[in-house]
């Protein structure tokens, strides 16, 4: 650019030249101002101080650095931190005491920080506790009820919302009120539709698992779960996570179906809803596509709730401080060394048995087996 200018050309015209501002030119050309181009600093570097005028003196940080070891090795508190460094320097009564940030600085500078960082592990995969889990990833429906919603005027809004977890294949029924019958025919609906999954996950409402003041309560879509042969899994109480999946779907649905539109009547929630949900399976349907194959739905096949129960039924929840759980209205024994932590009980109605295996979210494919205990579900028939 200076070899164009000393050309006689103009600065306008060498900038336009090189694709840069004329300011850039005007300084290259004050820089080599009065000498030749070999004997100019082309470095680019800014004129002035290379050190900031206010930074620390190489002095002050040896003196800050020898303080914090003899605080380490001689003192009787054992403290030797930026504060600890301030406080010695105020003791000795030193003329220049830098602030706590700055210490923290000059100790970060001089490579005396050895405190942890918070270590992050990597996430585990999703369905980790399920059975299994080196087999390869399963389907699992989610369902969940969205509550109380209320159309100007006073009509009630209850939505039943599912999604799975691996192809994203969501669905939405909104209704007056949400019972357990009705629970079964959304079910139904669905998976004579799409197929069956794997896994079918719920909360611990009533409409899911059925009355909880009575013991060895199995209730009506726990049933058509295991007539069906797909695994009902009931996540732990009160704990976040395990249906976070689902819980994401409600809030988006709340999001792009409640609150985007003003509703008069229920029939107008449910024909949104609708629109809603076509939309999202057509954007997913790659993933919908990938997931996990779903076993057809069985020609001909009628619910019947009075069928001798069998197959398993998959609860996640914690031990007490003493390592017991109390499930079905019963009480077990799992393990002394494992309090307050996470299982997964599996009640096979097949084999009378629960068993009971340690879930860690860090080791997420090895599952140990705590204990198994023998259980014998009564024979009643079914209160319709």
């Amino acid at each position: 650019m200076v070899a164009e200018v000393r050309k006689h050309r103009s600065l306008r015209a060498v900038a336009r030249q090189f694709h840069t501002s004329l300011s850039v030119v005007q300084r290259w050309v004050a820089r080599a101002e009065g000498r030749s181009l070999d004997e100019v600093d082309w470095s680019g570097l800014p004129a002035g101080c290379r050190q900031s005028a206010h930074r620390t003196s190489p002095k002050l940080e040896q003196r800050v650095l020898a303080i914090r070891k003899f605080l380490r090795e001689k003192s009787d508190l054992g403290e030797y931190g930026a504060e600890a460094i301030q406080r010695e320097m105020q003791a000795r009564r030193l003329k220049h005491i830098p602030s706590l940030r700055t210490l923290g600085r000059i100790l970060e500078r001089g490579g005396a920080l050895d405190g942890r960082r918070r270590r992050r592990y990597k996430a585990p995969p999703p369905g980790w506790y399920l059975p299994n889990p080196a087999a390869g990833p399963a389907e699992v429906d989610s369902f969940d009820i969205i509550e109380d919603l209320v159309i100007r005027g006073g009509q009630d809004v209850n939505v039943l919302t599912g999604i799975s977890l691996h192809g994203g294949l969501c669905e939405a029924w909104p209704e007056a009120q949400i019972t357990a019958k009705r629970t079964v025919q959304a079910l139904l609906q669905h998976w004579r539709q799409f197929g069956l999954p794997d896994y079918a996950k719920f909360d611990n409402g009533t409409v899911f698992h059925g009355p909880h003041q009575f013991s060895d309560t199995f209730g009506r879509v726990t049933r058509l779960c295991l007539a069906l042969g797909v695994t009902p899994v009931f996540t732990p109480p009160l704990i976040r996570g395990f249906q976070a999946d689902i819980e994401a779907f409600n809030r988006r649905w709340q999001d792009k179906v409640w609150r985007r539109f003003q509703f008069t009547a229920r029939p107008e929630v449910q024909a949104q809803s609708q629109r809603y949900v076509r939309a999202c399976r057509d954007r997913h349907a790659e993933r919908i596509a990938s997931a996990p194959a779903r076993r057809a739905f069985p020609r001909g096949w009628e619910l019947d709730l009075q069928t001798p129960l069998q197959g398993q039924v998959i609860y996640l929840r914690y031990t007490t401080e003493k390592g017991y759980l109390s499930l079905l209205g019963h009480t077990f024994e799992v393990s002394d060394v494992w309090c307050q932590r996470l299982v997964r009980a599996e009640v096979d109605l097949t084999h009378h048995q629960v068993r009971f295996y340690a879930l860690r979210r860090r080791d997420p494919h090895n599952h140990l087996l705590l204990r198994t205990h023998e259980y014998v579900p009564p024979i009643k028939p079914f209160s319709e």
